[in-house]
């Protein structure tokens, strides 16, 4: 019988459209089906390694939400509470509206507003957003010699893009919460990573910084796009071209650290995130989300006015937002096969990945390739549904 998930990789690997591609799919906390197709570096020919090491970009931000719930859990802060309670640099926030016009903030910025995207921050990267340039300008991303204390002294002296929860804008807004758990609780993101959830997973690969004998498995990066630069009136064309990053996202620092971006990670090491999020338990049974808490986490928080979500050129067809990342809502608008209630989120070099309660299905999809123009996700969860109906 035909291997749809091999045959889709191989052909784009074929094409030099990846390098290298790895993905796992579990379904009822099994493993269905994982593969990988191509190579870490594709001008070596050099093979991927079984504990392949991955930027995985903005699927950082469901970990540090992840993270941001125990606390909540635990005591150490609320949903509605205003984050100039633990910093107040972000007690007197400016909107800069479209128009020019500036005004004061007409409501403080809560934890909740920064988990949905809601606070009114924004990014480098999208496309028609006035703010984006004062982004540009202030090296938010790009200075990854500042520490997230640095990072926030930047930021909030630059205005919002609207009033928080009003609209809805992907963000800095999961660095600013990596910044206000290490106020709330006076100890570090990473120790409070590798004690909450790294440890209780076996996450032994997931961490802001890799050492020298962790870089012959750090795949090679390839792309078009800088994220800090202007975006392009048009996608740019996908070619496999290869991409120095380590200046904004570096490999050997042990004082780096953000919210939205910056961990490495394994096909393994995320899969093993992945599944938690079905029923928010560790393998040894440990809780890591309370059932009360995964309740509360899956369901949309974004008004049926501020949908259709959308980054720069990509909507986020049938989408909503929980706590972690997306949500789906309509699967009949959808722009690959999806279940009501589906979740999960991507980062930025064609890492990808998905929980599916109502199939008991996870997925983890890892490339690394900046820019991409070639629908990969897509057809690989097709693909996905595809062997679930020969199986």
């Amino acid at each position: 019988m035909a291997d749809p998930l091999q045959k889709i990789a191989d052909n784009y690997v074929s094409k030099k459209k990846f390098s290298g591609i790895e993905w796992q799919i579990e379904k009822n906390g099994a493993c269905f089906h994982r593969g990988r197709a191509g190579f870490a570096d594709f001008e070596k020919k050099t093979p991927i390694s079984e504990t392949a090491i991955y930027r995985i970009y903005s699927m950082t931000k469901p970990i540090i939400s992840v993270l941001a719930l125990q606390l909540i859990e635990q005591g150490s802060f609320n949903l509605n509470d205003p984050i100039a309670v633990y910093d107040e640099r972000f007690s007197s926030m400016a909107v800069l509206h479209a128009s020019g016009k500036i005004e004061p903030a007409e409501t403080l910025i809560t934890v909740e507003h920064l988990l949905t995207h809601r606070a009114g921050f924004s990014y480098e990267f999208i496309m028609g957003c006035h703010i984006s340039p004062y982004y540009r300008q202030a090296e938010i991303m790009g200075n990854a010699e500042r520490d997230l204390d640095g990072m926030m002294d930047a930021l909030c002296s630059l205005p919002l893009a609207f009033h928080p929860g009003s609209a809805w804008r992907y963000s800095v807004s999961t660095d600013v919460l990596a910044h206000i758990i290490q106020r709330a609780t006076g100890k570090s993101i990473q120790a409070l990573l590798s004690k909450m959830i790294f440890a209780p997973l076996k996450m032994v690969d997931t961490s802001f910084h890799l050492t020298q004998k962790d870089l012959p498995r750090l795949m090679s990066m390839y792309g078009t796009s800088d994220l800090e630069s202007l975006p392009p009136i048009t996608p740019p064309k996908h070619v496999l071209k290869a991409l120095d990053v380590s200046e904004k996202h570096p490999i050997g620092s042990k004082t780096f650290c953000r919210g939205g971006y910056g961990l490495f990670s394994t096909l393994s090491d995320y899969a093993s995130f992945a599944r938690m999020l079905l029923d928010g338990k560790a393998p040894s049974g440990e809780v890591i989300l309370s059932p009360e808490t995964l309740k509360m986490m899956r369901p949309n928080r974004i008004p049926q006015n501020e949908l259709p979500l959308r980054i720069s050129y990509w909507p986020l067809l049938g989408y909503g937002w929980n706590l972690i990342g997306r949500i789906m809502l309509d699967p009949s608008i959808a722009i690959a096969p999806s279940n009501f209630d589906e979740f999960g989120w991507a980062g930025a070099a064609n890492t990808f990945f998905w929980v599916d309660p109502k199939e008991q299905l996870t997925g983890v999809i890892m490339s690394q390739f900046i820019g991409s123009g070639v629908p990969l996700i897509e057809d690989m969860r097709t693909a996905v549904h595809e062997a679930l109906e020969q199986s």
